[in-house]
């Protein structure tokens, strides 16, 4: 039996006025993280008008730490110039491992992005009992 592998990442960018938007289909990992930073770099290097950059995660399946730091790279790049990294429909994965890194505050997340997070972290309480108490008065 003969496998076809699938391409371990396939990167699709669409370019507009001020933005682009990278779509990430596969694995982000040590194998194809330098491929993305390039491709990443390039799109911003070839606009300099560009202001926001997309991650569109929908298709990842896999980010390993050679896909983190390829990530913060791409970050780096990006408030250098002023212009905003935004991940769009990141996976849970993919927020776990940033927000465990505490790297996940780095980046823009879509609506999608920030209604999972709230999710996992649950709804801020609303019965005055749960709020923070003040700190106590010093004594003496």
């Amino acid at each position: 039996m003969t496998e076809h592998p699938c391409p371990p990442l396939t990167l699709a960018v669409e370019a507009g006025p001020g933005a682009v938007r990278l779509r990430l289909a596969g694995d982000l990992d040590y194998d194809t993280s330098e491929q993305f930073v390039e491709r990443a770099q390039a799109c911003l290097a070839a606009d300099h008008a560009v202001r926001d950059l997309f991650l569109d995660c929908s298709g990842l399946r896999l980010c390993d730490s050679m896909g983190v730091a390829s990530l913060l790279l791409i970050h780096r790049g990006t408030a250098s110039r002023g212009a905003v990294l935004h991940l769009e429909h990141p996976p849970p994965f993919l927020r776990r491992i940033l927000d465990v890194t505490g790297t996940l505050h780095l980046f823009a997340l879509d609506e999608a992005g920030r209604e999972a997070e709230q999710a996992e972290d649950g709804p801020p309480p609303a019965d005055a009992r749960y709020r923070a108490a003040p700190p106590p008065a010093p004594s003496g």
